[in-house]
């Protein structure tokens, strides 16, 4: 969300400092790893309008970095009742979807419980998060923004600007420390897959009708997959290992949900969720310090959308977009 928020903020002509505590490609945090899902499926209407929004705006960002982003091979939830599915938000928006029986979900790479049912939305899939962030701060670069790397910000007092944007995630308490969020270690697991990437695939939890598990394309070894949410609270300035519970599960998942792919674990990473009670992002202006954080565990497909909100509240003007 930084460097999105760089990015916004020089196309308006902002002088700009990108402050990063690790290194430029650090995994410490949430936005490492290669790809990220991108998707318009959501219950909510408002977070299809927001997710048609950023998926215009990667467009933008494809056509003005000239490096590929996207592939949208689709997604497919899975779910115990139409009820829990994304279909009524897109409904309301308009947005194309179809159901599939169990041969064409098979067909996709999935096997369908019996009685259970699938939704395929086309235009989802993945971003590639690594050469997206690099995207955001060379253009970022480009228009004369400054990067400072290796430098812990301790003191939002100590940052001479007439705006700061603080999109420091599962730090951001170390700073504005009344926001109210819980701050996770998430554990995904990495698959071998051959061929063509596939449909990204999601099993709705029938309690929060968000995702419970979840897969996606990898470049490199073909299937990333994980448990939403599934993690604990942790201390984010304490490194951490994956959880050896958390990769069992999904590889169970994947041994029964996916027959071409083999369910033995090929490794296993972290990420940070920082995230409210309720799941929304917390974007707010206070004096002249606007928050950007928390993106409760579904935020990277907004980052262009959102680096722009941000942009649009540091320096107090109407949205162009």
């Amino acid at each position: 969300m930084g460097c999105a928020a760089a990015w916004a903020l020089t196309a308006r002509g902002a002088d700009v400092t990108v402050h990063e505590q690790f290194d430029l490609d650090h995994d410490r945090g949430s936005s490492h790893g290669r790809t990220r899902i991108v998707r318009l499926s959501y219950p909510d209407a408002h977070w299809v309008r927001l997710a048609r929004e950023a998926m215009d705006a990667w467009r933008e960002l494809e056509e003005e970095s000239g490096q590929p982003l996207l592939d949208l091979s689709g997604i497919v939830e899975l779910v115990s009742s139409p009820e829990l599915s994304s279909a009524a938000g897109l409904d309301a928006c308009g947005v194309e979807y179809s159901w599939l029986d169990p041969e064409r979900a098979r067909a996709l790479g999935a096997v369908l419980p019996r009685g259970w049912h699938a939704l395929l939305q086309p235009e989802a899939g993945t971003v590639r998060a690594d050469l997206a962030r690099h995207a955001f701060l060379d253009l970022a670069v480009a228009r004369g923004a400054r990067v400072q790397a290796g430098e812990r910000v301790e003191s939002l007092d100590d940052l001479d600007a007439d705006a700061v944007v603080v999109t420091t995630g599962a730090w951001v308490r170390a700073l504005v420390p009344d926001i109210p969020v819980q701050v996770t270690r998430e554990t995904f697991a990495y698959f071998r897959r051959d061929g063509a990437p596939a449909p990204a695939i999601v099993e709705l939890d029938e309690i929060t009708r968000g995702h419970g598990l979840y897969s996606l394309h990898d470049p490199v070894h073909g299937l990333k997959a994980g448990v939403h949410h599934g993690g604990a609270e942790v201390d984010p300035g304490v490194e951490g290992s994956p959880d050896p519970a958390s990769v069992a599960r999904a590889a169970v998942w994947v041994r029964d949900r996916f027959p071409d792919v083999d369910p033995e674990p090929v490794g296993a990473e972290t990420c940070l969720y920082t995230s409210t009670a309720d799941g929304s992002f917390v974007l707010e202006r206070r004096g002249r310090v606007v928050v950007g954080s928390a993106c409760s565990g579904h935020g990277f497909k907004f980052a262009p959308v959102v680096g722009r909100r941000l942009a649009e509240l540091a320096l107090e003007v109407k949205p162009l977009y």
